[in-house]
């Protein structure tokens, strides 16, 4: 088992630590919301990637073409829709974070959906870590329950650690935090545009 676990933990803490648009929201999050209300979307994959995991591994051999386009379609259209929203905290910022209660389910809820229309979740566990897992069910549950308990372990350990971090530079001021919000809407905003280029103009 430990293997598997071991395993788990260094592809969840490549996940995390990988530029892209779900670290960029969550920062942007962090940046609009406060670490209080973001830190709930660091737990998002475990809410969008049960389905995911199901699909890919135990129903395909690989992503089909046409979902893959759709996929980047979807998601592109959607990160841009997070883009604009993060612009216009940028425009309108105010220093003091969001208070609503509902804010860190709000921000969950759209991290999972951001995860979930991302055709990396389905590339990675139908071509990385989907046959890591299967080979280690197969041989006994325990070790694919390692894999995933480590996995899942690290990323939402990796996620809550961006969260923190930038949840504590953004005490460095206003204008500090601004600065990064407005960084964020155009990583978001890029990120948006390539993937409904891939999905449009597949190689």
């Amino acid at each position: 088992m430990w293997l598997y676990l071991l395993q788990g933990i260094g592809y969840g803490l490549a996940a995390a630590s990988q530029p892209g648009p779900f670290q960029t929201y969550i920062i942007s999050q962090t940046l609009t919301r406060g670490w209080k209300r973001t830190l709930p979307a660091a737990l998002a994959p475990l809410i969008s990637d049960g389905p995911i995991i199901l699909l890919c591994v135990l129903v395909l051999s690989q992503v089909p073409v046409w979902l893959e386009r759709f996929l980047y379609i979807a998601g592109g259209l959607f990160i841009l829709y997070l883009a604009y929203g993060t612009f216009k905290s940028w425009k309108n910022f105010d220093s003091q974070p969001s208070q609503t209660e509902s804010a860190g389910r709000q921000s969950m809820l759209k991290a999972a959906l951001m995860n979930a229309l991302s055709p990396g979740p389905y590339i990675f566990w139908a071509l990385v870590t989907g046959p890591i897992l299967l080979k280690g069910w197969r041989e006994t549950p325990i070790n694919g329950i390692g894999f995933l308990a480590g996995f899942y372990t690290t990323l939402v350990s990796g996620l809550a650690a961006i969260i923190l971090v930038f949840g504590t530079a953004a005490k460095l001021g206003p204008k500090f935090n601004r600065t990064l919000l407005g960084i964020s809407a155009i990583m978001l905003f890029c990120f948006g545009i390539y993937q409904l280029w891939q999905g449009l103009h597949p190689a």
